[in-house]
């Protein structure tokens, strides 16, 4: 299994290297994009995205997901029929040019306040070209990530997802570590994250 980096907050810039492994492991970079234009792209999406609530099963109930949330192909032939709003095309330039990685999808999770949340998770393998990064953009108030090993010892990383940074898991990172954000009782403002990947091209 991958290791995990010993005491990530002694790195003062970035990008910090939280987890190691072959494919890059969990980079962080604090300052990816400056603060007013973090800012500026906050302010966008959150007026311009179309925010869906979703629901989903759990044990024998249905039960709302604790944040808002939309997505995006980037792929130019999907694009034909839909409005990109002009922040995500711009960030996924900027992406792409910095880790070399042909991204053509972007998730975003918009969490209002303290009680808005992610639970543990990795992302699906199998909905993500083999060898690309995920990459999380981060715009509006900060929030912990805690990331853990699945099977002990169960090391964690804790990092605080600052306004303006950028957060690259490794393909192979998936296997081995869950991420997450909880819920928190601090007073906390908005947070809206771009979640840019590889998908296998869409069959339409």
């Amino acid at each position: 299994m991958p290791r995990a980096s010993a005491q990530p907050e002694l790195f003062a810039s970035g990008p910090r290297t939280l987890i190691n492994d072959a494919e890059g492991g969990v980079r962080y970079w604090p300052h990816f994009i400056d603060d007013d234009l973090a800012d500026r792209w906050f302010a966008i999406l959150r007026e311009s995205v179309e925010w869906q609530a979703q629901q989903r099963p759990m044990y024998d109930r249905i039960v709302d997901v604790p944040r808002l949330v939309a997505g995006y192909r980037l792929d130019d032939s999907v694009l034909e029929d839909s409005v990109l709003p002009a922040p995500l095309a711009e960030a996924a330039e900027r992406l792409r040019g910095h880790l070399s990685a042909p991204f053509n999808s972007v998730g975003l999770n918009y969490y209002r306040d303290g009680n808005d949340s992610v639970a543990p998770h990795n992302d699906k393998l199998h909905g993500l070209a083999p060898g690309e990064p995920i990459a999380l953009l981060s715009l509006g108030a900060p929030r912990r990530m805690a990331i853990r090993a699945k099977v002990p010892p169960a090391r964690s990383v804790h990092i605080d997802l600052e306004p303006g940074s950028l957060l690259v898991m490794s393909h192979a990172s998936q296997l081995h570590y869950l991420h997450g954000i909880a819920k928190t009782r601090e007073p906390v403002g908005p947070r809206i994250s771009l979640a840019y990947r590889v998908r296998p091209p869409s069959p339409h």
